[in-house]
């Protein structure tokens, strides 16, 4: 329910159960079939979305692993982001019916100048503040795992960070903006470019509809 940002919000409940002793393994799923409401005459939010599914397995960190794991997570919501990215019918405020059918009130609407600056500014802003809670700057962060919503978001927040571009794994290009399923996606595709390995301090970030913040830091174990 948190749109883009809720595999973030999903890898620290996990990891906050597993810290709490009542889960020994936490399998986080990110999966999202856009396709179903993207309105395919409007090429304002047609061409931006993909279909798409990941996830991890969370499970307590060894004696061995040298404090690797979750580390520290920050998040935000601003519900005044609601007009700007939303699917205006279909819920309890605006029940189906006809008329929402006929104005194609079923379908994703964004305000894209609008999503695009809050995007950039709280992306930054969270990722700043949580590298500044932890003591840390760009050179302690082996990689940025960002949501894939936009290329232009993406290295304008990284450029801010002081971030290099060989620091940013980015694939938007090879699928789109799938939400919920765009940071384990990343996560895959980062492993398999050898720019996450075992020790590798990573840093996720996310904004999604709604508004949604979130950024989180792990020490990669694997």
């Amino acid at each position: 329910m948190a749109a883009c940002s809720s595999f973030l919000y999903g890898l620290t409940t996990g990891a906050a159960l597993i810290s709490a002793g009542s889960h020994q393994k936490v399998l986080v799923v990110g999966s999202d079939t856009m396709s179903r409401i993207i309105d395919y005459t409007d090429r304002a939010t047609c061409i931006l979305f993909g279909d798409g599914a990941g996830a991890m397995l969370l499970e307590r960190s060894g004696e061995s692993d040298n404090g690797a794991g979750f580390i520290d997570f920050m998040g935000e919501i601003d519900g005044y982001g609601g007009e700007f990215l939303n699917m205006p019918a279909g819920g309890s405020r605006l029940p189906a019916s006809s008329e929402t059918i006929e104005k194609r009130l079923h379908f994703v609407k964004q305000q894209g100048q609008q999503v695009f600056k809050y995007a950039v500014k709280k992306m930054y802003e969270v990722c700043k503040e949580l590298m500044d809670r932890n003591g840390l700057t760009a050179a302690d962060v082996d990689v940025l795992i960002p949501h894939q919503a936009n290329l232009r978001i993406i290295t304008g927040v990284s450029e801010r960070l002081g971030l290099k571009p060989e620091q940013v794994l980015i694939n938007i290009h090879r699928y789109g903006n799938t939400t919920s399923a765009t940071i384990p996606l990343a996560t895959q595709d980062a492993i398999a470019q050898g720019k996450l390995k075992k020790g590798d301090l990573v840093m996720f970030a996310a904004v999604g509809a709604g508004y949604t913040v979130g950024a989180s830091l792990w020490r990669w174990a694997y």
